[in-house]
């Protein structure tokens, strides 16, 4: 067995024996290294964005002082949802391994499948653009800044 998914297993078992979430666990490498571990901490926290890999992602960048997780890989126990597909790629994570896929955690009665299956009239019913003038008044106070917050 893979030492890193090993232990992205020994943190989604920690995470079930405390009754915190479902059955995700999830490390963050760098250069041979674990910087970043998480699991799921969806009932913990009572937050549905507590996943394994976002927990990890937070760990990861809290210690290496960056959101630029660049020259990383991530080993976690289920196939990314989309939500965490979606801040891997923003983390600019290198590698995504992992050991089960969707329908493997959809046979253990989670919905991930839903999320890939959302038509597009599916998503236009959840959202309206509003105030978009005064929003984009924002966006140019940001371009005005040279598109840079200090940091």
């Amino acid at each position: 067995m893979n030492e890193f998914m090993e232990q992205a297993i020994k943190e989604a078992q920690s995470g079930i024996q405390d009754r915190e979430g479902g059955p995700f666990g999830c490390v963050i490498v760098k250069d041979g290294k674990i910087v970043g571990r998480g699991h799921n901490e969806v009932v913990k926290r009572k937050d549905p964005t507590c996943h394994g890999e976002i927990m990890a992602i937070h760990d990861a960048c809290a210690a290496l002082d960056t959101f630029d997780l660049s020259g990383c890989e991530l080993y976690t126990t289920g196939e990314p949802c989309p939500m965490c597909w979606g801040a891997i790629l923003w983390a600019n994570i290198d590698h995504v391994y992992y050991g089960c896929n969707i329908q493997d955690t959809e046979e253990i009665g989670f919905r991930d499948q839903k999320m890939y299956n959302q038509s597009d009239a599916d998503k236009k019913q959840l959202k309206s653009e509003l105030d978009r003038d005064a929003c984009l008044k924002l966006y140019q106070d940001y371009l005005n800044q040279n598109g840079k917050i200090a940091y």
